[in-house]
């Protein structure tokens, strides 16, 4: 029951932090600037990963989409790139992890849902990485530009985008951390051991059996026997 409620936490960070994620490649302030004048702010200027826009005082908006791919800034595609695939790192993932939940009836045996839950921590933790790389990247750039003095052009800040995508990317690495830990001890190939009941443990520790590579041996039993049945 431990284990399940582990994933089940460590589900609910990881698809908390992919709908974040993915809420944040279509948002509107990557960036954003103002012009202030004397009274109200005459101007809004903001960007994201599709477009630049404006916003007068009036609310009326003026956005221009970005032109041909191949002529954008070098890390635009890369951040687009990255939150792309991180939204599909994601997806994939919480495909991985409805199947191999131990909470789900789906998935095979309980070696299969383990390792199944395992891949599953390990999408989410790259899906977070390229999110916070892509988000870092970005803000990189714009503080880079707005800390220049040599820089004459319009500067910007970091906008909501931004944050919200760290957000994500830190709820899908620590679900994805908590899934990849969560494999069940039964999936260790290791002896078990095995007991006629509860009451026999205790009143009679003699029928306790090891179990060894599919074979019984009973405790003070020699090593060697001789017959058709024999083992070592």
């Amino acid at each position: 029951m431990g284990n399940m409620a582990t994933e089940i936490v460590a589900f609910v960070l990881t698809i908390s932090g992919w709908i974040l994620v993915s809420s944040t490649l279509p948002i509107d302030y990557w960036k954003v600037s103002s012009v202030d004048g004397t009274v109200i702010t005459t101007a809004t200027f903001w960007s994201n990963l599709w477009k630049t826009c404006v916003t007068d005082s009036t609310g009326v908006s003026n956005c221009k989409d970005f032109p041909s791919m191949l002529a954008l800034d070098a890390y635009i595609q890369v951040c687009r790139g990255l939150m792309i695939a991180s939204v599909c790192l994601g997806f994939f993932g919480a495909v991985l992890a409805l199947v191999g939940m131990k909470c789900t009836k789906i998935g095979g045996s309980e070696t299969t849902k383990a390792r199944l839950t395992v891949g599953s921590g390990f999408h989410f933790v790259l899906s977070g990485l390229c999110c916070m790389t892509a988000c870092s990247i970005y803000a990189h750039r714009i503080t880079t530009d707005f800390f220049d003095p040599l820089f004459v052009a319009q500067k910007f800040e970091l906008g909501a985008a931004l944050f919200i995508g760290w957000a994500g990317s830190v709820l899908c690495i620590l679900g994805g951390l908590i899934f990849c830990f969560s494999m069940p001890e039964g999936s260790s190939a290791r002896a078990e051991y095995s007991c006629a009941g509860a009451a026999s443990f205790v009143t009679a520790p003699n029928k306790c059996r090891k179990t060894v590579n599919g074979l019984q041996k009973e405790p003070g039993q020699s090593g060697r026997q001789f017959g058709r049945n024999a083992y070592v």
